[in-house]
């Protein structure tokens, strides 16, 4: 093995497992010299060689993925593209305009999504009623409170709901309010991304399994890979957490290893004793809270761990003692479907920095970087992924300027210190969670 291209380790966990085997492009081999190279194919990094093609239809663009497409990040989430983002703690009037701010941004990845969704016809599930947010413990239900009012002050369209009628919706007596944001969209996170890199224009060049080992700078920008190298004009970083690995934002931005579990499909009889609606998605209040959904393939999908695992995903042993815990989430919220068993079970990793900000703009000259979603990737991924792409081209909008307003990232200490605080900050969102694991 190329050294270094062990970092770049996955499985074949998850939502691909429930997709049809797919072949994959080839790795990069050769010398090559494009005008733009996009490092990453998670929706970032396609967004951004999406809009690159369309602004420049002329000019070749070179897409690189360390792992096979749907085995990033991006694949491994549970498939929320938000338009709406939850501030935790009471509603600051004086916060008003971030608040806007990043919901414009939000709003702006779930358009461009939806547009590209039909405009492909992307089979990825994609159902847009709109999201739930739940409490079932006192701090989550105190939460809810502040969420309430946060919707109320910014106009933004919901449903407050009690616990019957949580139970009558969702078919669970455990939540004892919530609410239903009616803006958001479901999907199946892998069979977008698939779907997203199977559509591209004609002028990208997609490599898998091509990790980026570094990058020098001379006349051009060359990136080495274990079978080849490529120049390039100007690079798009689309790495997340990752960024490290090329030497940028270190201590700036870490990887918290989540997990989940899938039951297996669900009988018509099962399905219509969990409630009215045959597809939903459930997001606790309370930051350690489950995320729990109802697909349109009859499955139940339960995530509920987070931990430091060194940006890692979990090994086979790890990953079937975690589902000890969702197990238990689990027949707390479906006591009547105990007997249905779990089919798969996945891990994946998100890119967290300590003060909940983004990452936006240039990092050195003729590089550029979008990262940092903190968990709501897909929406404002895109978005992200499609201004930068608009940004390194020269261009001015709202929406690049929105993502350039993101807060600087808080230092994080050096290791040893950074596992030992990384871990604490994760441990920590657990403070409480009570019923809502």
């Amino acid at each position: 093995m190329y050294p270094g291209q062990d970092r770049y380790a996955s499985d074949e966990h998850g939502w691909t497992e429930l997709l049809p085997t797919r072949q994959p492009r080839p790795a990069l081999t050769g010398s090559h010299r494009v005008p733009w190279v996009v490092v990453g194919a998670g929706v970032t990094g396609l967004a951004s060689a999406r809009r690159l093609a369309e602004l420049h239809p002329d000019e070749g663009i070179l897409l690189l993925d360390a792992r096979k497409v749907g085995q990033g990040a991006s694949a491994r989430s549970s498939g929320f593209a938000v338009a709406v983002s939850h501030f935790p703690g009471g509603f600051a009037a004086d916060q008003v305009p971030a608040y806007a701010r990043v919901n414009r941004i939000n709003q702006a990845g779930l358009d461009l999504l939806r547009i590209q969704v039909k405009e492909a016809a992307i089979d990825c599930q994609w159902h847009e009623q709109g999201l739930y947010h739940t409490a079932a413990d006192r701090g989550s239900i105190i939460e809810c409170g502040h969420f309430l009012q946060y919707l109320d002050a910014m106009g933004i369209a919901h449903t407050p709901l009690d616990a019957e009628a949580l139970s009558a919706r969702l078919g669970t007596t455990l939540y004892q309010t919530g609410v239903h944001v009616h803006g958001g969209a479901l999907l199946q996170p892998a069979a977008l991304v698939r779907g997203l890199a199977e559509t591209l224009p004609v002028n990208v060049t997609l490599y898998e399994q091509s990790p980026v080992l570094g990058i020098s700078k001379g006349t051009a920008l060359t990136l080495n890979l274990p079978h080849g190298e490529v120049q390039t004009s100007k690079l798009i970083l689309a790495t997340n957490y990752e960024a490290a690995n090329l030497g940028f934002l270190r201590r700036r931005l870490v990887g918290s290893t989540l997990s989940g579990s899938f039951s297996r499909v669900l009988s018509h009889e099962e399905l219509a004793g969990l409630g009215d609606l045959s597809e939903w998605g459930g997001l606790s209040l309370h930051g350690g809270g489950a995320t729990v959904r109802l697909t349109r393939d009859r499955r139940l999908c339960l995530r509920n761990t987070a931990e430091f695992n060194g940006a890692a995903l979990l090994s086979d042993s790890q990953l079937a003692k975690r589902q000890s815990i969702h197990r238990h989430s689990f027949e707390r919220r479906f006591p009547g479907l105990a007997h249905v068993p779990f089919e798969f079970a996945w891990s994946g990793v998100e890119g967290v920095s300590r003060n909940a900000t983004n990452f936006f703009g240039r990092q050195a000259d003729s590089i550029y970087f979008a990262g940092g979603y903190n968990g709501s990737g897909i929406s404002r991924g895109t978005a992200f992924g499609t201004a930068l792409a608009e940004y390194a081209s020269g261009g001015h909008s709202t929406l690049i300027d929105d993502c350039l307003a993101c807060a600087p990232a808080a230092w994080l200490p050096p290791r040893p210190f950074l596992d030992l605080g990384a871990a604490f900050a994760i441990k920590s969102r657990f403070r409480n969670v009570g019923q809502d694991r």
